[in-house]
C-alpha cells in the first residue's frame, strides 16, 4: 500500500514568506559574491609551486591599493581579533604604553587584548553615541610629556555603534603637537566601504579582516604597516615567530607568507573579491556605500518622525560609517522586529552588539542594519521594505513614507 505525504502546513502554523533565498543583513560575515564562492570551489592546489603562487603575487598589489598604501602587507590565518593580536605583538613590548580611543565595543576589545599582553593601556572612552573628541585626544597627548605613548589605537568605524572616526584629523593632532606615537587604525568594518587612505593620512598600521568589505569568508586577518612602524618596532619582545610581520611581508619563499601551510581557498576567494573591487573602481565602491547608507538613514529619519523611540545611534551623518547603521527601536521592539524579519521574510538583521548586555532588558531595544560589501540598491531597499512591513505587522508605531524617502535618496544621486 502506498503511503501519502502531505506538503500542507499545519493548520495552526502562520504563513511565512521566508522560503526563498535568505538575506543576511548583519555586519559580517557579509554577503559572499557568487564569483568568490566559485573561485573557492576547487580541489586543493599544490602549495610547493604552480598556480597558487601566481594568485598570491596578484593579491599583494591589490591589497595595498585597497588600503591606499605602497608599503608593507602581512596576512594571517585568523579573524579580526587575530589581526588585533598581530598588531599588538608587533607594535609593543611588555610595559609599553598605548592610548586607545573607544567609541564602542570594538575599541574596548582592542584595548583589552593589548592589556592582556602586558601593554600599559590608557583608554579614552567617548561612549556609545558620540564621535572622538579631538580636544580630549590632544590634551591626553600633551600630558604625555615624556612621550611614553608608543602608539595611538582607534577604529575607523566601530561595528557595534557605527561611529566613524576622522583618521586624517588624528594624524593632524599628532603632528601639530609633535608627538611621535605611531597611528594604528582598525578598518575591519570599513575597508572597502568607507574612504580610507593609509599613506595620505599618515597611518602607520592598518588592521582589517576578510569577512566584511573584502567579501571573503571569515578566516583572514590582514595588517598593513609603514616603514616607520617597521623600523621602530623591530626587536619588540611581544613578537613571536608566528605573529612576526616581517617574514609575512618580506619573505622570499611562499611558506613564509603564512608561517606554514597557506589558506589556499581563502586566497582564491580573496583574489576574486579584490578583482571585483578593482573592476568597479575604489571611488565607485565608496560612492555606492555612501548612497546605500544614505537610503537607510533616510528611512530611519522618517520612521522616527512617527515614534521617538526609533532613532539612529549616531546623530550627525558625518560621524556615521557607511557600512553599518546602529539604531534603537525602544522596549522589546528591536528584538521583535528582528525575529519577524528573519522568520517571516527571510531577512536577518544584526543584534545590538555592545549597546547593552544580553541579560539587560535594554538589549532588546537595539539592532543594526548592514550595508557592506557585495550589496546593491535592490538588496538594501528590500531590507528596508521588509523592516517597514514588519513594523506594520507588529503594530510598531513609525512615521509613514520611509521607503519613499529611501528611494528618493537613491534616485537623486
Amino acid at each position: 500500500m502506498k503511503s501519502s505525504v502531505s506538503l500542507a502546513a499545519p493548520a495552526h502554523a502562520p504563513v511565512s514568506l521566508s522560503g526563498g533565498r535568505p538575506y543576511l543583513a548583519i555586519p559580517g560575515p557579509s554577503v559572499m559574491p557568487d564569483r568568490v564562492l566559485r573561485a573557492m570551489h576547487r580541489a586543493s592546489p599544490n602549495i610547493y609551486g604552480g598556480e597558487v603562487y601566481g594568485v598570491m603575487e596578484s593579491i599583494w598589489p591589490r591589497l595595498k591599493a585597497v588600503a591606499g598604501t605602497n608599503q608593507y602587507c602581512a596576512i594571517y590565518i585568523g579573524n579580526g581579533h587575530a589581526a588585533w593580536e598581530a598588531a599588538n605583538a608587533n607594535l609593543f613590548s611588555r610595559g609599553d604604553k598605548a592610548l586607545v580611543l573607544a567609541v564602542g565595543r570594538f575599541g574596548i576589545g582592542w584595548a583589552e587584548l593589548a592589556r592582556a599582553l602586558g601593554v600599559d593601556v590608557e583608554v579614552l572612552d567617548f561612549g556609545k553615541s558620540s564621535p572622538v573628541d579631538m580636544g580630549r585626544v590632544e590634551a591626553a597627548l600633551r600630558a604625555d610629556t615624556g612621550h611614553k605613548i608608543k602608539a595611538l589605537l582607534a577604529t575607523q568605524v566601530d561595528t557595534s555603534t557605527s561611529i566613524k572616526t576622522d583618521v586624517a584629523q588624528l594624524r593632524a593632532v599628532l603632528d601639530a603637537i609633535g608627538h611621535p606615537a605611531l597611528l594604528a587604525i582598525d578598518c575591519i568594518a570599513s575597508l572597502g566601504c568607507d574612504e580610507f587612505r593609509m599613506d595620505d593620512w599618515g597611518v602607520d598600521v592598518t588592521v582589517a579582516a576578510s569577512q566584511k568589505g573584502l567579501m571573503t569568508p571569515p578566516g583572514l586577518g590582514i595588517l598593513w604597516f609603514s616603514e616607520k612602524a617597521r623600523a621602530r618596532c623591530r626587536g619588540n619582545d611581544l613578537r613571536t615567530p608566528y605573529w612576526d610581520w616581517e617574514p609575512r611581508a618580506l619573505g622570499t619563499e611562499f611558506w613564509q607568507y603564512f608561517n606554514g601551510t597557506a589558506p589556499t581557498h581563502h586566497l582564491y576567494g580573496l583574489s576574486e573579491a579584490l578583482m571585483m573591487l578593482e573592476e568597479e573602481g575604489l571611488q565607485n565602491v565608496w560612492a555606492r556605500h555612501r548612497a546605500l547608507a544614505g537610503a537607510v538613514w533616510a528611512a530611519f529619519e522618517v520612521w522616527g518622525d512617527g515614534n521617538p523611540a526609533i532613532a539612529m545611534n549616531v546623530m550627525r551623518p558625518q560621524d556615521r560609517g557607511c557600512s553599518v547603521t546602529a539604531a534603537r527601536i525602544g522596549g522589546q521592539d528591536a528584538t521583535r522586529l528582528r525575529e519577524w524579519c528573519e522568520h517571516q521574510a527571510g531577512v536577518t538583521l544584526g543584534i545590538g552588539l555592545g549597546m547593552a548586555l544580553p541579560n539587560d532588558p535594554a538589549w532588546h531595544g537595539f539592532l543594526r542594519v548592514a550595508h557592506m560589501g557585495h550589496v546593491n540598491a535592490h538588496m538594501t531597499l528590500g531590507v528596508l521594505a521588509v523592516m517597514e512591513t514588519g513594523m506594520q505587522a507588529l503594530g510598531i508605531a513609525h512615521g509613514a513614507g520611509g521607503i519613499m524617502a529611501a528611494t528618493r535618496t537613491i534616485s537623486a544621486r
